[in-house]
């Protein structure tokens, strides 16, 4: 096991990882930018090293900054969390480079898998099931022709996005040449990669997602599902697991296709693949390699701790537990806690936070990094918190969630508390019938 581990990131996920380091009884180091000086990712850690100035590009996207805080501290390992540098290659090729361990996937798996077009042709070569489409769409004539044969409507997607970003949709040829400019430059702009992708736009799926965890002795097993369909601008909102939309034979044949894929990767440690759900059809879409925003469904499901099992995989050790040994028990839901005003469009909320309590009681977790006093910056994501609630149904589930989101009072800021206690009013979430589209329709009123 590791004596030191370097935390990249800031914020929940930050202190989250410095949890699982001390459970672990192993020594942690947090970043930090001049924004987050009194973080409590900072004040929990075991050292902390200043890495730059408030933007991110400056800091927390930092990597030669990253790397020397790596080396000053002698860490021997570095944990990158969700978001920033935790699925760049790049990134993690610099800190093997540098002597150090990259806890997560390798940057040739991290290449392989992140890579949207090159992750569908080796779907196929694991007989995984994709969505209908081409692999490449460099030209509006390519693209024009490929839509005339799979049929419209289409999306038009960058092979290097991810969060929402680089996707357009296009109803008929006309629309599809004016989508690939669009999305080239918005994909150029955001990863330096104008590469596009076809999909049929399926119109009413759900999105679910498979948790797998691989070692590097060539063991991988899947943590069950997750369902991501209450979105917003494809960004999630709500997640449950199980999924409440699925067969019992959908939920064996889905994640049986998510281990085939990660043993055809040659995949080690915590991955996420994402599927499209339509009736008792499912189609990959992507594969994220990192932990996920959502992993504590899956922890409260399962009993698992996924970062402490990313530790030990990364420093050698092999899967703790085998396929047969993974429970599925009860039902969990997670709550993204964001600083916007849902009423004003979702704009962002920063601020002091001016009074906080949070929730308990049987079941009741939050994961959060904020304090009473605490200036929210205006630099980062605006997820503030989540609530994850657990029960041994979902209805239960839904009943202590609405409980819990009543308590959790936190003032100072506009949040999307209101949200989800108007979402679990709604008589399709109640009944688990809802796709990637019901949030739009409910908040536009259709």
């Amino acid at each position: 096991m590791f004596e030191k581990v370097l935390v990249a990131n800031r914020g929940e996920i930050a202190l989250r990882v410095v949890r699982a380091c001390q459970e672990l009884g192993v020594a942690s180091v947090a970043v930090y930018s001049d924004a987050d000086e009194t973080a409590l990712h900072v004040r929990h850690a075991d050292e902390a090293v200043r890495i730059g100035p408030p933007p991110a590009g400056k800091s927390y996207l930092d990597v030669d900054a990253l790397i020397e805080a790596a080396k000053e501290t002698d860490a021997e390992a570095v944990h990158p969390g969700y978001g920033f540098l935790a699925e760049n290659a790049a990134f993690a090729a610099a800190c093997l480079d540098a002597g150090l361990v990259f806890i997560g996937p390798s940057a040739e798996a991290i290449e392989k898998m992140g890579n949207k077009s090159a992750a569908r042709r080796l779907a196929g070569e694991a007989e995984v099931p994709v969505v209908p489409g081409s692999d490449d769409a460099s030209s509006a004539n390519e693209a024009a022709e490929t839509a005339g044969g799979i049929g419209y409507p289409i999306m038009v997607k960058a092979a290097a996005g991810g969060g929402g970003r680089g996707i357009r949709v296009a109803e008929d040829e006309e629309g599809l040449r004016k989508a690939v400019q669009v999305a080239r430059r918005e994909a150029e702009a955001a990863f330096g990669d104008g590469t596009l992708y076809l999909e049929k736009l399926l119109v009413t799926p759900r999105h679910v997602e498979v948790q797998i965890m691989g070692d590097h002795e060539g063991n991988v097993i899947h943590l069950y599902e997750r369902e991501c369909s209450m979105q917003r601008r494809r960004q999630k909102i709500l997640e449950e697991a199980p999924s409440p939309g699925i067969s019992p034979k959908v939920r064996e044949e889905m994640t049986e296709a998510a281990v085939r894929l990660a043993r055809e990767a040659g995949y080690a440690n915590a991955g996420t693949v994402e599927f499209l759900v339509e009736g008792d059809e499912f189609y990959f879409i992507e594969m994220n390699t990192r932990i996920q925003v959502e992993h504590p469904v899956t922890e409260m499901l399962t009993g698992v701790d996924l970062v402490k099992e990313q530790i030990r995989i990364a420093a050698g050790e092999p899967l703790s537990l085998k396929q047969e040994d993974v429970p599925l028990v009860g039902h969990a839901m997670e709550f993204r806690i964001n600083a916007e005003d849902p009423d004003q469009d979702f704009m962002p909320s920063p601020g002091e936070v001016s009074f906080l309590e949070v929730p308990g009681g049987p079941g009741v977790r939050v994961d959060s990094a904020i304090y009473h006093g605490y200036q929210i910056p205006p630099f980062y994501d605006s997820m503030v918190g989540k609530l994850i609630v657990w029960a041994l149904t979902r209805d239960e589930a839904i009943n202590r969630a609405r409980r819990a989101l009543r308590e959790y009072r936190l003032e100072g800021i506009k949040t999307t508390i209101p949200l989800h206690l108007r979402l679990l009013e709604g008589d399709a979430f109640r009944a688990g019938e809802y796709h990637t589209g019901y949030l739009e329709e409910l908040l536009n009123g259709d």
